[in-house]
């Protein structure tokens, strides 16, 4: 698959998110519970979410990720147990759209390891991951994940 990739930013966004530690073969049933949870408290809340779920991660070690999954919500909103209150907000990221399934991703995420080695930047740690999609009634081959890498410039790159 080929994929364009360019600089983008996540503009500020008030978001509820449940940040949790799982293998990697566990993300699936630690989505769904923490997506469940989040709408079941911004039902309880009268709120709604504002956007596509998003999960945001820490590391890449793939018997122990940590990663936060979450929505955005409209506004700032109390957090309550492990519900945490939280804004997004990127200035710099490496930016990709990648369509297919979930276990095809890695695709992606070579493709912005390539284009940020050839245009000077490299990975300031987390990566998101937002969905566009649901799994539930998309077909994989047309799943849609948005993946922004934030970005800081090499030091001493010669372009």
């Amino acid at each position: 698959m080929s994929y364009h990739c360019e600089l983008a930013a996540i503009n500020p966004q008030p978001a509820l998110t449940i940040r949790s530690r799982v293998p990697v073969h566990e993300l699936p049933d630690m989505f769904e519970r923490s997506y469940i949870a989040l709408i079941e408290y911004l039902e309880n809340l009268g709120e709604d979410v504002a956007g596509p779920p998003f999960a945001i991660y820490y590391n890449v070690d793939m018997e122990d990720l940590d990663v936060e999954a979450g929505f955005p919500v409209t506004k700032e909103l109390p957090g309550k147990d492990s519900i945490r209150s939280t804004t997004i907000d990127v200035e710099k990221a490496a930016y990709t759209l990648h369509t297919g399934s979930y276990s095809d991703i890695e695709s992606a995420y070579l493709a912005l390891m390539e284009w940020m080695n050839k245009n000077g930047h490299e990975p300031s740690g987390i990566t998101y991951e937002f969905y566009l999609n649901d799994p539930g009634t998309t077909p994989q081959d047309k799943l849609q994940t948005e993946i922004f890498m934030p970005v800081k410039k090499c030091e001493g790159t010669i372009k």
